[in-house]
């Protein structure tokens, strides 16, 4: 990642952007397919797709990541709860329990 302080320019900075965007979008991918297992593994021991303590601690951890990477801990859970949601409504399709 570069230093903001080193971008000289717009051009500079959207080009950062767009890597930076890159980046999540490979991640959020990844993500997606760890899901998949995970409804997997889910379907093999009779799991449901929403374990709310496991939920808990999935956006309890996205608050504290943010704190300590010095950005907001309120969005950090926004944005958590809206891939939990997604994610769990993606098991409960992979498990036949719409």
């Amino acid at each position: 990642m570069r230093d903001p302080a080193t971008l000289s320019d717009m051009a500079e900075l959207r080009a950062e952007i767009d890597r930076i965007d890159r980046e999540l979008s490979a991640v959020l991918a990844h993500r997606a397919r760890v899901i998949s297992r995970a409804a997997e593994l889910k379907a093999d021991n009779g799991w449901p797709a929403r374990i709310d303590t496991r939920v808990d601690e999935v956006v309890a951890n996205a608050r504290a990541n943010a704190a300590r990477d010095g950005w907001d801990p309120d969005l950090a859970q926004y944005i958590w709860t809206e891939l939990v949601e997604w994610s769990i409504r993606r098991e409960q399709t992979a498990l036949g329990r719409e």
